[in-house]
C-alpha cells in the first residue's frame, strides 16, 4: 500500500449552503465543462473563516433559466446556469498536520474526506439518499451527521461528544476506573429511559461494590441525549427532519449502545432503521459491523473516483481488489 484516502472529523469541521449563478455566453448557448466549473467557482466564493480550507464541495441540484433540479446540464442550451452546493470546511493546520503524520509513515495521501461523507457511501443506498436520510456516525469522540433530502446532501457537521464521555461520565460518578466504567456501560447500560426497571447491577473488580440501573442508564441517557440533542436543533430549525422519508441511520462503533436507536427516535420524532452496508454484497459480514463504515466507506469512496479515471494504476488496481472481495449491488 502506497497510497490512502484519510477520513477526518473534528469540530473544526464546519458545512454551508450556497447558490452561485452565470449567464451562459451567447455565442455559445450551449453550457460546456468550463460553465460547470465556473459555477462551481463562484458558488464556493462565500466567505469562510480564513484558516479554514476547502474539504468537499458536493453539487445538489443544477439549474437552467429557471428548470429546477436539472441533473446533467451538460450540453444543455440556455442562458443562465445555476447551481446550488453543500460546501464543507475546516482548519488547514489541522488537516495538514494529519497529512504530516500519515506522510512520515510513509505514505502518500491521495485524497481527504470528511468521515460522515465516506460512511454514507456503504451505508446509504440511492432510495435512501433520495427518500431523505440521516446518517449519525457515533464514534468514542466525536458524533459526525450527514443529511440527505432529494438525493442531495443539505446538511452535515461534527459534534464533540461520543461514546468515551458517556463512559468517562460513568466513571466519574460511580468513583471506579475508565476500564470498569466502559465494561459496564457496554454489558449493562442502556441510553433509553423506557421501561427501565431498578435492579442492583454488581460492578465487576469493585469488591461488592454495586450500581442501580435506573441511575446508570440516567447517567448514559443524559449525556447521549445532549449529543443527539445538538445534532438535531439545527437541523429541526431548517425544517428537515420532516423530510427524512426513510428515516436515520445509525453507525460508528458506540451505535452499538443499548437504547441509544429508542433514544434517538425520542429526540427527534423519526423511525431509526437497521444500518448495514447497503452498497455490497459477498462476504462482508466482517465489516457489517457499524464501527467498520468509515473506512469501508473510503474504499468505496476511492472506487468510485477511480471509475471516473482511465483503467489504469493504483486506485484501478485497489477498486478492482475491492470488487472481487465485496462485489457491488446494482
Amino acid at each position: 500500500i502506497n497510497t490512502v484516502f484519510l477520513a477526518v472529523t473534528g469540530s473544526h469541521v464546519q458545512s454551508l449552503n450556497n447558490r452561485g449563478t452565470i449567464r451562459v455566453a451567447d455565442e455559445q448557448m450551449e453550457i460546456t465543462p468550463e460553465d460547470l466549473e465556473e459555477v462551481k467557482k463562484i458558488a464556493r466564493d462565500v466567505p469562510i473563516p480564513k484558516e479554514n480550507g476547502y474539504i468537499h464541495s458536493i453539487i445538489q441540484h443544477y439549474y437552467v433559466d429557471g428548470q429546477e433540479k436539472v441533473l446533467n446540464p451538460l450540453g444543455m442550451v440556455g442562458q443562465k446556469l445555476e447551481a446550488d452546493y453543500h460546501i464543507i470546511h475546516g482548519v488547514k493546520t489541522r488537516i495538514q498536520n494529519t497529512i504530516k503524520c500519515v506522510r512520515e509513515v510513509p505514505l502518500v495521501v491521495e485524497d481527504i474526506v470528511f468521515s460522515p461523507v465516506a460512511a454514507a457511501q456503504v451505508v446509504l443506498n440511492r432510495e435512501a439518499k433520495n427518500e431523505g436520510a440521516l446518517l449519525i456516525d457515533i464514534g468514542g469522540g466525536t458524533s459526525d451527521y450527514i443529511c440527505f433530502v432529494d438525493g442531495a446532501v443539505v446538511a452535515s457537521g461534527c459534534v464533540t461528544v461520543g461514546g468515551d464521555h458517556i463512559t468517562n461520565d460513568i466513571a466519574l460518578v460511580l468513583k471506579i476506573p475508565l476500564a470498569r466504567a466502559e465494561k459496564l456501560k457496554v454489558s449493562h447500560g442502556n441510553a433509553s429511559l423506557r421501561n427501565v426497571e431498578s435492579r442492583e447491577i454488581e460492578i465487576e473488580g469493585e469488591a461488592g461494590k454495586t450500581v442501580d440501573q435506573e441511575l446508570l442508564n440516567q447517567i448514559m441517557n443524559a449525556r447521549a441525549s445532549e449529543m443527539l440533542g445538538v445534532i438535531a436543533e439545527p437541523l429541526r430549525k431548517q425544517g428537515l427532519l420532516d423530510k427524512l422519508g426513510k428515516g436515520i441511520f445509525l453507525t460508528g462503533g458506540s451505535s452499538l449502545m443499548k437504547g441509544i436507536g429508542d433514544l434517538t427516535e425520542d429526540i427527534f420524532g423519526v423511525p431509526v432503521q437497521k444500518s448495514g452496508s447497503a452498497t455490497m454484497s459477498g462476504p462482508t459480514a466482517l465489516f457489517e459491523n457499524p464501527q467498520y463504515a468509515t473506512p469501508v466507506g473510503l474504499i468505496r469512496y476511492a472506487q468510485l473516483l477511480d471509475e471516473q479515471k482511465p483503467r489504469s494504476g493504483p486506485l484501478s488496481k485497489l477498486g478492482e481488489r475491492f470488487e472481487k472481495i465485496f462485489g457491488r449491488k446494482g
